[in-house]
């Protein structure tokens, strides 16, 4: 098991004597505590863009989140010319990240992460605790970009430190024009600015979609009671809100888990977590039912390292394709609509973009305009990739039907099931026919309570969910 390297936040003085810490007995919450980690960039030599030249790329990627970083380093080892677009490209990411071993072991990125538990748990009440032979790891964000970095700048990636303000096409060229009053002009423009970016069409409303929403700390506590060699999943229990009846009854409507990773007895992240909604839980309500849940378990809070606010949306319509800007990553619809992983996904996903990437930009017919566009579109969504999207879909809905103890029952169920269905589910790898499966032996492994839900509460989704397959197929 590896060891959590912080070494900006926790001296050595501080590790080896805890009584030279900032107390903070007096404060009533972990709330009123203000983190202790202030980012600082990366000191890394990167090549940037010249604003004064009038070089045309092959690519221009707004964003350098994992995402674009990956695609840009694939796109380039490929011998295309690319150039990232963010106002802060050596800028720490500000999320935490965590993932299953065995998802980035075969991308080559073992080394990222800076702690790794053997199993997880998923606590389905305070009773009932299932145990996942699959081991998870925390991402060490810096070791990541670091490494993309520096894989863009061996493979000949350029930045240009502004912020993408308008894109105007040509026939066969676009112009992204720039904050500083710059412009940077490629073939292709690829948005990995995230979920919120006003560069990608729809053809369809967006008013289905659901939202998670969480508050996470990394914190210094004076004990915790989670095993140092498991990390906590889902915690779904609400015994902690016993003495709150307002939050109970919420709660039970619209629940909320715990999703922990112990790092050593003192220690910890910690995250209040909405799995799904619509409309999205208000934060105030995730932050009070944390601070019942961490004072149950008898956590003291006695620093805080680093703050996390998680808000973004799930599922909605996929974005207009073909169209001139591609999306990728949560601009391209990549967030898993019934969990909200997204990251590993795009880290190996960006392979196969740049292989159509490469396929138009770098072959002797200079694919370009519709064909092009068609091209870049269908590789990332191919129609397979629609299919069972829809099947995730349709879990979201199910999810959004579910109260808490309907949603105990389900998860109950489905960490029942082989491991290759769950492990496949969470990792968007199964197929169509595989997500069928999955559904069958789900019904066959839950209790008679939850084939009533199920029976209750999927016809209507599910209607809709075969409705949209129907027409994908016309």
């Amino acid at each position: 098991m590896s060891t959590l390297q912080l070494p900006a936040l926790l001296t050595a003085g501080e590790l080896r004597h805890p009584s030279r810490r900032t107390k903070c007995s007096s404060i009533r919450s972990f709330l009123d505590l203000t983190p202790v980690y202030k980012p600082e960039p990366l000191t890394i030599d990167i090549p940037y863009h010249d604003p004064s030249s009038a070089h045309c790329y092959d690519a221009a990627i707004i964003g350098c989140g994992p995402a674009g970083l990956r695609l840009a380093e694939c796109a380039a080892a490929r011998g295309l010319r690319v150039c990232c677009i963010d106002p802060a490209p050596l800028s720490p990411w500000p999320n935490n990240y965590g993932a299953w071993l065995d998802e980035l072991h075969p991308l080559g990125l073992a080394s990222i992460f800076d702690h790794i538990w053997p199993t997880a748990t998923v606590a389905i009440d305070g009773d009932n605790v299932k145990h996942l032979s699959r081991p998870y790891g925390r991402v060490n964000r810096t070791s990541l970009k670091t490494l993309l970095l520096e894989n863009c700048t061996t493979t000949g990636v350029r930045f240009h430190p502004s912020k993408a303000w308008n894109i105007e096409h040509e026939e066969l060229r676009s112009s992204v024009s720039c904050s500083d009053g710059s412009a940077v002009t490629a073939s292709l423009v690829i948005d990995a600015g995230g979920f919120s970016t006003p560069f990608i069409e729809y053809d369809r409303p967006r008013n289905r979609r659901g939202y998670q929403i969480a508050h996470g700390i990394l914190a210094e506590v004076n004990r915790h009671p989670f095993d140092l060699n498991q990390m906590l999943l889902m915690d779904w229990s609400d015994a902690h809100l016993d003495n709150e009846p307002h939050l109970r009854a919420h709660n039970a409507a619209i629940p909320t888990f715990l999703y922990a990773m112990p790092i050593n007895e003192n220690l910890v992240f910690l995250e209040e977590t909405s799995i799904v909604s619509r409309p999205v839980l208000d934060y105030s309500e995730v932050k009070k039912r944390m601070v019942a849940r961490l004072r149950h378990l008898g956590i003291k809070v006695e620093r805080v390292l680093e703050e996390e606010k998680c808000l973004f949306p799930m599922g909605g319509p996929l974005p207009q394709m073909p169209q001139r800007v591609m999306g990728f990553g949560g601009a391209g619809g990549m967030v898993h609509p019934s969990s909200g992983y997204q990251m590993a996904r795009a880290l190996a996903l960006a392979p196969e973009l740049a292989e159509a990437m490469v396929e138009c930009l770098g072959s002797t017919r200079m694919i370009r305009g519709e064909s092009m566009n068609c091209k870049v579109w269908g590789s990332l969504w191919p129609a397979g990739r629609r299919w069972e999207r829809e099947y995730y879909l349709f879990g979201m809905e199910t999810l959004l039907s579910l109260d808490l103890k309907e949603t105990r029952r389900f998860f109950d169920s489905f960490f029942n099931l082989e491991p290759r269905y769950w492990h496949g589910f969470m990792s968007s790898r199964l197929s169509i026919k595989e997500l069928a499966g999955l559904s069958l032996s789900l019904f066959a492994h839950a209790s008679w309570k939850s084939r009533v839900d199920i029976v209750t509460k999927c016809p209507l989704p599910l209607a809709r969910t075969l409705g949209n397959l129907a027409l994908q197929a016309i």
